[in-house]
């Protein structure tokens, strides 16, 4: 395990394209950690060291337009010029988020659902509807190994923006293993945690999965931006929901700061 921290050091992983670093910044901040963005490149030269944080953060954006795929240049940026690094990273018991297309990065990195040495099994493909999709969302909690998500409510509302959010996994195989193993996360919902289909589930992914964790609960990812309901008054309806300090998505970041304390 990691030495304990008063505040962890939050990497917050910078490339071409990125655009949510400063909101996921905040978020780690608001939460009691210490963030600082640091570009890929930077990791890659040797000059800054993964070793020297507790969490990595691939937030929001487009790294690299979204060329090719979603996420799939900076997937192989980490597989194959960081890949010792992430392992060991893990391994030392240290977290790892990827928020909206730091999830696609995850995932094409072979990173998760974590089950083979970082051989892909899903993916995040088109949108059902055809459209990019920027709107809020419910999710359901479910009982998963999540670190990330412990003492989340049971559903959730947060904001999406994606053309590409919709999971697959690469066979009926992986998906019944992520059942089994605990590793859904969440699943897209109505108000009252039921799932359906469009628009309930705004892009068609397979049995509504909007995010998922690694066989250790460490390795966390989701399409929804919970740094961007970090506070109540980012809620398209906050005036009716009375006295409250936190938003949906402050809880994800307290409970990774808290970890290591």
């Amino acid at each position: 395990m990691v030495p304990i921290m008063v505040k962890p050091k939050v990497l917050i992983l910078k490339t071409a394209g990125t655009n949510c670093d400063l909101e996921t910044a905040f978020a780690f901040e608001s939460a009691g950690g210490a963030p600082e963005a640091v570009h890929i490149n930077e990791l890659a030269r040797g000059e800054r060291r993964l070793a020297d944080f507790h969490i990595l953060a691939i937030s929001g954006g487009f790294s690299y337009g979204d060329d090719i795929s979603a996420g799939k240049i900076l997937a192989n940026e980490l597989k194959y010029r960081l890949l010792d690094d992430l392992r060991a990273f893990i391994q030392e018991g240290r977290l790892v988020i990827g928020i909206c297309n730091g999830f696609q990065v995850l995932v094409k990195a072979g990173l998760l659902p974590g089950h083979a040495a970082c051989a892909q099994e899903a993916t995040l493909a088109l949108n059902d509807c055809g459209v990019f999709q920027d709107k809020w969302v419910y999710l359901k909690a479910e009982e998963s190994r999540c670190v990330w998500t412990q003492g989340c409510p049971e559903v959730i509302y947060l904001p999406i923006a994606h053309g590409e959010g919709k999971f697959i996994p690469k066979s009926e195989e992986v998906l019944t293993r992520l059942e089994e193993n605990r590793q859904v996360v969440f699943r897209y919902c109505d108000d009252k945690g039921k799932t359906g289909d469009y628009p309930v589930n705004p892009n068609g992914s397979i049995d509504a999965v909007a995010g998922i964790c690694d066989e250790t609960g460490r390795v966390f990812g989701l399409m929804p931006h919970p740094e961007r309901h970090l506070i109540s008054l980012q809620h398209p309806r906050w005036t009716r929901l009375g006295a409250k300090r936190h938003g949906d998505g402050f809880q994800i970041f307290l409970n990774a700061v808290n970890y290591f304390k």
